[in-house]
């Protein structure tokens, strides 16, 4: 025969108020929380960007005198970034 234990905070005994207070400081808390690691992330994903378009458009310019609709497709394709 075994048992289990369940272990809760008491939130029974708290008002509106309190409920409404709390709820809006963790709000905030999560609002305003800010990680280091997002601007260095944006920036190799800029980078990273910038690269893969002028790759397309050296690709369609080895393709120009074979099949410049193919062309044409890869330079709409990196304008559209």
């Amino acid at each position: 025969m075994s048992t289990a234990t369940f272990t809760s905070t008491q939130t029974a005994g708290l008002s509106y108020t309190e409920n409404l207070g709390r709820a809006a400081r963790a709000f905030l808390q999560a609002l305003l929380a800010v990680t280091p690691e997002a601007k260095p992330a944006a920036a190799v994903q800029e980078k990273r960007d910038v690269a893969s378009i002028a790759q397309l458009y050296r690709l369609a310019r080895s393709y120009d005198s074979i099949q410049p609709n193919l062309a044409q497709e890869l330079r709409a394709i990196a304008a559209r970034n």
